[in-house]
């Protein structure tokens, strides 16, 4: 499944990053925090890989 928008996308970077030990879980705030609780590595790699050309800066609703 796509990001929706690029804040989504880099949200999900972040946190497949904290996943992945190469940052600190303890650095991730707000949706990036749920995402790396709540997503697997595969469903984070597939947000985070979306590419930028074409999103939306965040999702509208």
């Amino acid at each position: 499944m796509p990001a929706k928008s690029k804040a989504q996308q880099k949200a999900a970077g972040a946190a497949l990053a904290a996943k992945r030990g190469e940052i600190k879980k303890s650095s991730l705030k707000g949706a990036s925090k749920n995402m790396e609780k709540s997503m697997t590595e595969k469903e984070l790699d597939d947000f985070a890989s979306t590419k930028h050309k074409g999103l939306p800066e965040k999702k509208s609703d």
